[in-house]
């Protein structure tokens, strides 16, 4: 198993500056990590960073809390996509799902897909920590009916990150129709290959480098 290939090398902190990104994005490059994961207002400087790579550019939108109108977060991949994003991590409306307005939940996530139009991956944020499992369900099917490429468990700026448990009911749940990318918490390699195990096919987490390098990270967070 290629670990590096697995890992969306992640930066998404506020107080994330210029020179945290450049340094992100040489250590994708140095690594081989399938992606840099970063907020949109860095998606130009890593393109530009990145275009003689295989490193993807991945973004994050809605991010983190999910409760931006559709049309902003359809406007938000549009505008990720033409500075140079090749996939978005949006976050669902949690409130939206919690209340039941699973048409909600659908056009919400469909805005984004349509707005990547396959010119983006897109990956569906549904905050775990947050949901019952019989929300996970739901609205992992919902990712599905949207045409979502992934299901992604976490943002890691809630209240938990990921857990095998939760990435195995949402594989079970997708089935072969999505791929579950498992993010938040992940800091280690043992974590890495529980996820993996769960049925997780992308690995989101700022401990890329201990991860690879088999050493147990202290951060906290993503």
């Amino acid at each position: 198993m290629n670990v590096a290939k697995l890992i969306d090398h992640t930066a998404l902190k506020a107080n994330t500056t210029e020179a945290d990104i450049k340094k992100l994005i040489a250590e994708a490059k140095e690594y081989g990590f399938f992606s840099v994961c970063i907020n949109p207002t860095w998606i130009k400087l890593a393109a530009e960073e990145l275009k003689d790579s295989d490193v993807k550019v991945c973004t994050v939108i809605g991010f983190p809390l999910g409760a931006n109108a559709s049309a902003v977060k359809a406007f938000e991949t549009t505008q990720a996509i033409a500075d140079g994003a090749d996939e978005v991590d949006m976050v669902i409306n949690v409130g939206a799902l919690k209340s039941g307005q699973y048409d909600v939940v659908l056009n919400d996530i469909k805005a984004v897909v349509d707005a990547a139009a396959g010119k983006a991956l897109v990956k569906v944020i549904i905050e775990t920590a947050l949901l019952t499992d019989e929300e996970k369900v739901k609205v992992s099917e919902l990712a599905v009916e949207a045409g979502a490429d992934f299901v992604k468990t976490s943002t890691g700026f809630s209240t938990g990150g990921a857990t095998a448990a939760d990435v195995k009911l949402m594989k079970d749940t997708v089935g072969d129709n999505a791929q579950v990318k498992a993010s938040g918490g992940i800091h280690s390699l043992a974590d890495v290959e529980a996820m993996v195990e769960a049925g997780a096919t992308r690995i989101g987490a700022s401990a890329g480098i201990a991860i690879v390098s088999g050493v147990q990270s202290e951060q906290s967070g993503y």
